[in-house]
């Protein structure tokens, strides 16, 4: 018997995190902070918060089980746990593993600590009839059973107030100290907590589960759980009765009288003692397994996914070490999006279902980027999951320099780099920031840059020690220390790269089957060059938007996936609703190249999305007049006039003045560049088009709709064709982490499909 909340203590188990070292550290990566110093110390008095509760006891019974094993006694007959415990019960019977049951019951607790405020009592020497009996008479209809926890003590759980108002009524009739408030801020397994369990079964789902090779008592039927019940007993637990006294007279009946109780404290223990006492066996016929089939050489299943099966899960796709080292339940990133499409909700939710998102600062005031990632830290925690854009700013290095000040001000630890053609100082100040030498002459950097290159040459970049001229420049004006340039050249400037192929927004148009081969050849070759202490981490980008793209991505050896602009037809991204609906009715065909707004004058391109759309074709024609004409003036009059007033909606001049006013907070120079050269105040004439285009999208503009610039590859069509005709066709019921869960467990059953088809398994 595992117990359940309210069992834990300040102190417990201060000896089994030293004999499960290496579980520790795992669940240290997973929770982002040290559940030793929260079991043994509680320094910050978080041990009784909900949040913190459930993993510290979970772990806590986890290891007090591995050391009950060790004593090589008899093997349970039974399993069962109370409420949380029952977790804990799973785990020994293995249903999942050690890792995998902490996520679990971390989501449970974050879901359980932010629910409705509510109540709950423990009312005494009164049986279930009597209680419900009350209930009906007085009005507390609003009150549920939370607990049956022996004949002498159920649990009442509701609205607050309404709980205030049963208590003096309960004692009334069954005397002083007959109801007992308990110091809870929710109505835990209510009718109350539906929100919560309709949030925890999407987060299931995206798990693979065995049936329990012991049987588990299940804490809604106080029954062995079915064949492949785990997912749906677990969500109905948060909202059902813990049948803890019908358990043990279920037990009783099978004849059980050896009742041990893993982990800290006798609770169950002590409620177990007084059910023997005065309830009597439950004795029940269980139904009978089905029987064998009469074939005893049917026609093969499909392989079916995950551990149950002995096959791929999507747990397992990628590098187990990538996902390890950046705490993931799965080797999948949400790559940034600019202007807070990205947005920190979006950021946040991938983060709470054990996968990776990269806010996105890009085009966005630091103020406003301050403001999301403290947010996004307070709702993740200390060491949460998340990531945050730091983009390359040719035109404006002091915006690079800026965001990185913020950054390491924020003590953000990982950056996604995006547009850089070559390393800057201001990314290599952010690596090398805080680099400490170890006692075996090796150096720690707790900030990661994971890199996005699209050309060898800049994965090259990304994948060598920081130029040698960078780190001095940076020395001699104090801005690293001598142990921060001798690690620089110890180190790759990005921990781990990500191979950007054709995807939306921005492009050299790659194509993944040929990029990836060579960045694995060319990851080699630096790496036996440097002798570097870590692997580099390879991913792939960049037409990922469904199970048949990632199941390429990872044969072809990708340590990870990250998905881009397909994330934006999500509940949580910052797109506009309006965006989002034309999103969805896509198909592979609907996007288009254009110029790219910010490297317009270099031919640069950018896929965007075409149907219903003038901004593509308008896009191009202003590059084909940029290259063939010096200045406004020298455009005829009908193309003017094509411009100002169905482009634009406004005069030439009228952009010039807004464009001043632009340039005055970013680039003051170029209003005197442009004055002076007709050709240069062409250029930001029309580079306004795009900001405007893409402000329009934003902002969701009704008035001029067909110029909405919206980033978006072709995987946005294949994502709406795999959605088709599923829960998550609208896009309003497509959030992001049950889509990204989605995409990794399909990808696993797809490959355990083709590569048994290929081995002629079926």
């Amino acid at each position: 018997m595992f117990p359940g909340q309210g069992s834990q203590k300040k102190g417990m188990a201060a000896e089994l995190f030293e004999e499960f070292a290496d579980m520790t550290a795992k669940a240290d990566a997973i929770l982002g902070y040290s559940i030793r110093e929260l079991c043994v110390e509680d320094p910050k008095k978080q041990l009784m918060k909900t949040q913190f509760t459930q993993p510290a006891l979970y772990t806590v019974n986890a290891f007090s089980f591995l050391a009950k094993q060790k004593e090589d006694g008899p093997k349970p007959d039974f399993l069962a746990g109370h409420s949380l415990g029952e977790y804990n019960a799973l785990f020994a019977a293995g249903s999942f593993d050690f890792e995998t049951g902490l996520r679990l019951v971390q989501k449970r607790g974050d879901l359980m600590s932010k629910a409705k405020p509510g109540g709950m009592a423990a009312v005494m020497r009164m049986d279930e009839e009597k209680i419900g009996a009350i209930l009906k008479d007085k009005g507390l209809d609003a009150i549920d059973i939370a607990n049956f926890n022996s004949p002498d003590q159920i649990v009442i759980s509701g609205p607050k107030q309404e709980i205030e108002r049963a208590q003096p009524i309960f004692e009334e009739i069954g005397g002083e100290r007959s109801c007992i408030i308990i110091k809870v801020g929710s109505a835990f397994h209510s009718r109350y907590m539906q929100e919560a369990r309709d949030e925890f079964a999407a987060f299931l789902a995206a798990f693979d589960f065995a049936d329990p090779n012991t049987p588990v008592i299940s804490n809604v039927e106080a029954r062995p759980y079915p064949p492949g019940k785990v997912k749906e007993l677990l969500a109905a637990q948060i909202t059902s009765s813990v049948k803890w006294t019908e358990t043990v007279r279920y037990l009783m009946g099978k004849g059980e009288e050896d009742f041990v109780e893993i982990g800290p404290g006798r609770v169950l223990t002590g409620l177990t003692r007084q059910i023997r006492r005065k309830a009597e066996p439950l004795v029940v016929e269980d139904e009978p397994a089905p029987p064998a089939p009469a074939d005893p050489a049917p026609a093969p299943a499909p392989a079916p996914s995950g551990s149950e099966s002995g096959g791929i899960a999507g747990q397992s796709l990628g590098s187990a070490g990538f996902r390890q080292e950046y705490g993931l339940t799965y080797a999948c990133a949400a790559g940034s999006m600019s202007h807070g499409v990205s947005s920190k909700e979006l950021t946040v939710a991938m983060g709470k279902a054990g996968m990776l998102a990269f806010y996105g600062s890009e085009g966005l005031p630091l103020d406003r980027v301050e403001s999301d990632i403290r947010a996004i830290q307070q709702e993740l925690g200390a060491g949460g999951r998340y990531g945050v854009n730091l983009p390359a700013n040719i035109a404006d290095p002091t915006a690079e320099d800026a965001l990185v000040d913020l950054l390491l001000k924020l003590g953000v630890g990982l950056v996604e780099a995006t547009g850089f053609l070559q390393m800057t100082p201001a990314l290599v100040r952010y690596r090398l920031h805080g680099a400490r030498k170890r006692g075996d002459g090796g150096f720690d950097l707790p900030n990661r840059v994971i890199g996005r290159a699209a050309r060898p040459e800049v994965a090259s970049a990304f994948m060598s020690p920081a130029p040698e001229r960078i780190v001095k420049k940076l020395l001699d004006a104090g801005k690293i220390t001598g142990e921060q340039a001798e690690a620089a050249r110890t180190v790759p400037v990005a921990a781990d790269l990500c191979a950007a192929a054709d995807g939306g927004g921005p492009t050299d148009q790659s194509v993944a089957y040929a990029l990836m081969p060579a960045m694995f050849v060319l990851r080699q070759e630096l790496a036996d060059k440097h002798g570097y202490d870590r692997p580099i981490y390879l991913g792939a980008s960049g037409g990922v938007g469904a199970p048949e793209a990632a199941a390429a991505a990872f044969t072809l050896g990708a340590d990870f996936i990250m998905t881009g602009y397909v994330n934006q037809c999500t509940v949580e991204s910052g797109a506009n609703d309006a965006v989002k609906s034309m999103l969805q009715d896509i198909n592979v065909q609907d996007t288009a190249y254009a110029p790219d707004g910010e490297l317009f004058e270099m031919g640069a391109k950018a896929q965007v999305l075409k149907k219903g759309l003038f901004f593509p074709a308008r896009a191009n024609k202003l590059y084909a007049l940029y290259q063939h004409y010096g200045s406004l003036e020298e455009l005829d009059a009908k193309t003017r006039d094509q411009l100002q007033n169905k482009y634009f909606k406004r005069s030439f001049d009228q952009i010039w003045e807004e464009v001043k006013n632009h340039l005055r907070q970013t680039r003051p120079d170029e209003i005197q560049k442009a004055e002076q050269n007709p050709k240069h105040r062409m250029l930001h004439v029309f580079k306004w088009y795009f900001r405007h285009g893409r402000q329009l999208a934003l902002s969701g503009s009704a008035e001029q709709k067909v110029d909405y610039l919206v980033y978006c590859g072709a995987a946005s069509g294949a994502l709406n064709q795999w959605l088709k005709a599923t829960p998550f066709e609208s896009w309003r019921q497509r959030r992001v982490a049950e889509v990204s869960a989605k995409l990794m467990t399909e990808t696993a059953d797809l490959l355990n499909s083709r590569f048994a088809a290929m081995t002629g398994a079926r």
